[in-house]
């Protein structure tokens, strides 16, 4: 399904979340800085699609004085995608892209600094064998940021948000992207998601610390992060 999406992917993440969805990448890597100026610093992204987060990441690593920083990886299942990430990135020199299964890592124990993901996580078959796998390939200290869809917590746009999930959502994506079975499992996916608190506990389970998230633009989306010990 992802690979037949690929070529409409970005085109429909931008339309369909009105742009914000550039904002809440650049906002992940922001938070992530502290790791990402370090020279010797490894980071995976995590069910990277087309790169973009992973894009975003290398460019907060390169910031200070114009010097690229951390090693960033992007690793994916669906090859399409990973073709486009690389296209995408040829000015983003240091970006390795890895063709991998997120709940069978292809890395050492103890690789990474940092791991996230962008609206990826959620598509995972097992959540707590995903957690699980992240805390494997990180160092002691490292640190995850799981981005996801969340329900809006205000009340009064929580019906609004949920119509136009169920019925705009998947009529848009369908026809654009030509794959109406793609933009109606989006919705569903983001409806049995853990809520943010839910994650949190399934993370400190897993065997993270200082589990806890960020909720932006009313809630609609949350950024998830822990530290393993």
């Amino acid at each position: 399904m992802f690979s037949r999406i690929a070529p409409r992917y970005d085109l429909l993440n931008h339309i369909l979340s009105l742009n914000l969805d550039k904002l809440w990448r650049k906002r992940t890597a922001r938070h992530f800085g502290h790791i990402l100026a370090r020279a010797d610093a490894r980071a995976l992204d995590l069910c990277c699609g087309t790169g973009d987060l992973a894009i975003a990441l290398k460019r907060e690593a390169g910031k200070e004085g114009g010097r690229e920083r951390a090693r960033i990886y992007g690793s994916d299942f669906a090859h399409p995608m990973l073709r486009l990430a690389r296209e995408k990135s040829p000015g983003e020199q240091g970006i390795e892209y890895v063709e991998a299964d997120a709940l069978k890592l292809p890395f050492p124990e103890a690789s990474f600094d940092l791991v996230t993901a962008a609206f990826g996580f959620r598509n995972l078959a097992n959540y707590e064998a995903g957690l699980r796998e992240i805390v494997r390939v990180l160092r002691p200290d490292g640190e995850v940021g799981i981005l996801e869809f969340s329900e809006p917590r205000p009340l009064l746009i929580r019906p609004l948000y949920r119509f136009y999930f169920r019925h705009i959502l998947p009529r848009i994506g369908g026809v654009i992207s030509g794959s109406n079975a793609a933009y109606s499992y989006l919705p569903a996916s983001v409806l049995k998601f853990p809520s943010a608190e839910e994650l949190a506990a399934l993370m400190t389970r897993c065997g993270f610390v200082d589990a806890r998230f960020i909720l932006w633009t009313a809630g609609i989306v949350a950024l998830h992060t822990a530290r393993k010990m």
